[in-house]
């Protein structure tokens, strides 16, 4: 069990918000492309977002999944321009929530924990996403790296969500989907439970996470009452 937390901190999108959910709303014109264009959108999305933090060229994440959306539509022979892209981008910005997530974070207000987002997503991108899925006060910051200037897992991402909270790091438990996200939040000092919900291999990188669930609806039992 994870005892001292004070603030629960979510990655978003894969963790609260089912990226699949875009390509799934085209399925109509993707037909059996929905799920490769899923695969390819993430995995360039990130790729893009490491490469320009790694040559200190930042831009919004916004941008970030545009790019990658369009390299992603002409590779797999899709039309990169017109109503598709336009369909596919609008539907990024209210993606559907995992289904325990309102659940989740009821419960875990109503427990006295803070809560907040730590994404990689704009501002508006996390406004928009968070008002799409009727979240609306369910968090008590969305915290986005565009106060840092640089993506995951530049530390200084996850040492600005110490100060916005006002909470020491070990006293943060970090929950995100994506395994190098986690083991970036436990190498820089907080508390983490990472969420598999892919059935991924663990990474052999620096840090580790204190637990491994398939579902956010496994978190607040191995969470410590407030004291």
């Amino acid at each position: 069990m994870l005892t001292g937390i004070r603030a629960c901190v979510f990655d978003a999108y894969g963790t609260l918000f089912d990226f699949a959910t875009a390509a799934a709303g085209c399925a109509d014109v993707l037909g059996d492309k929905a799920g490769a264009l899923t695969a390819l959108w993430r995995d360039k999305q990130l790729q893009y977002s490491w490469l320009r933090g790694l040559q200190g060229r930042y831009v919004p994440f916004w941008q970030v999944t545009g790019d990658a959306l369009d390299f992603s539509l002409e590779t797999l022979d899709l039309p990169a321009k017109g109503p598709l892209r336009e369909r596919l981008m609008d539907l990024y910005r209210t993606l559907g929530t995992f289904p325990e997530v309102p659940g989740v974070l009821r419960a875990l207000r109503e427990a006295g924990f803070a809560t907040a987002i730590l994404s990689n997503g704009s501002p508006d991108m996390l406004a928009s996403v968070v008002e799409s899925a009727g979240l609306d006060g369910a968090f008590d910051a969305a915290i986005s790296v565009d106060e840092v200037g640089n993506f995951k897992p530049d530390p200084r991402v996850y040492q600005r969500a110490v100060e916005r909270l006002g909470v020491p790091a070990e006293a943060i438990a970090f929950q995100s989907s994506n395994a190098w996200d986690a083991h970036a939040a436990s190498a820089f000092g907080m508390r983490v439970v990472w969420c598999n919900r892919y059935g991924q291999r663990r990474e052999r990188l620096p840090g580790a996470p204190d637990y491994e669930i398939r579902s956010l609806a496994e978190l607040p039992a191995l969470l410590a009452p407030q004291a």
